[in-house]
């Protein structure tokens, strides 16, 4: 088994470089991304935090190459990459789900895409269905799904593309209190297990709290890097801990601020 140090340097390290991207609405021109900079180590789960609207998801169309920015550009190991690499799992705010196909078939489409033997790939996704609280539901619809579950499918979709990043989009929004807890610790043993590079965008303090490695605050719109807020505490993490509490102070604080801006514009 190699150190860990050395499986550190194999992983996927993500450097966002400069980005800026405006677009125009109705003849007017609407900046969106401010020469945004900003890095994620290999292995490392990073929790994206900024105001709605301040173009965050818009950032992630870029990484994923569903977007050509202004100026600007992205490196992933050190080289420049352009457009749809297929270098990334990319789980959006809406689950995107085909209505045609089941359950099953739905989250076998990266398998399927990269010609995997189709039995390992069921097996593997008949587990993780079943890790995600969707045991029995293989052969459903999504329509005949709840939000909460399709987003869950979507979930186990984006894992079996098996690529070393993993962007996630709020991808617990649209859940319950209680199951979104128990969707983050299953999302961190899945993560423990594989170390995925992991970025993260949430409206959810205490999610980024208790899921991220590191938090980067973003600006109100048009987007730049606000603050960056390391958090080197232990998992399992408690909401209720001292310092996680202190932690969250000072995101609420930061938050604040960028919320007052937003507000004393209009």
């Amino acid at each position: 088994m190699l150190p860990e140090v050395e499986i550190r340097e194999i992983m996927s390290r993500l450097e966002v470089r400069n980005l800026t991207q405006t677009f125009v609405q109705e003849g007017a021109q609407l900046q969106v991304l401010e020469d945004l900079n900003f890095s994620v180590d290999g292995g490392q789960f990073v929790a994206l935090l900024g105001p709605s609207g301040c173009g965050k998801s818009t950032l992630f169309n870029i990484i994923s190459g569903l977007l050509v920015p202004d100026t600007g550009e992205i490196y992933l190991n050190g080289k420049r990459i352009y457009g749809n690499t297929g270098d990334f799992a990319y789980m959006q705010q809406k689950d995107l789900l085909l209505p045609w196909r089941t359950v099953l078939k739905n989250v076998l489409i990266g398998p399927e895409i990269h010609n995997e033997p189709i039995d390992f790939a069921r097996a593997e996704a008949e587990k993780r269905l079943a890790q995600l609280g969707l045991g029995g539901f293989e052969h459903s619809y999504p329509m005949q799904l709840s939000g909460g579950m399709r987003q869950r499918v979507a979930l186990v979709r984006t894992l079996l593309f098996r690529k070393d990043v993993l962007l996630l989009d709020e991808p617990f929004g649209a859940l319950d209190a209680m199951t979104r807890t128990v969707m983050q610790s299953i999302l961190l043993g899945i993560w423990a297990e594989d170390k995925q590079t992991v970025l993260l965008i949430t409206h959810d303090i205490e999610e980024a709290l208790l899921l991220a490695d590191k938090i980067y605050v973003l600006t109100a719109r048009p987007a730049t890097l606000k603050a960056e807020l390391p958090v080197p505490l232990p998992r399992p993490r408690d909401i209720t801990d001292a310092a996680l509490i202190r932690l969250k102070r000072e995101l609420l604080a930061s938050l604040h601020v960028e919320m007052s801006d937003v507000f004393d514009a209009d």
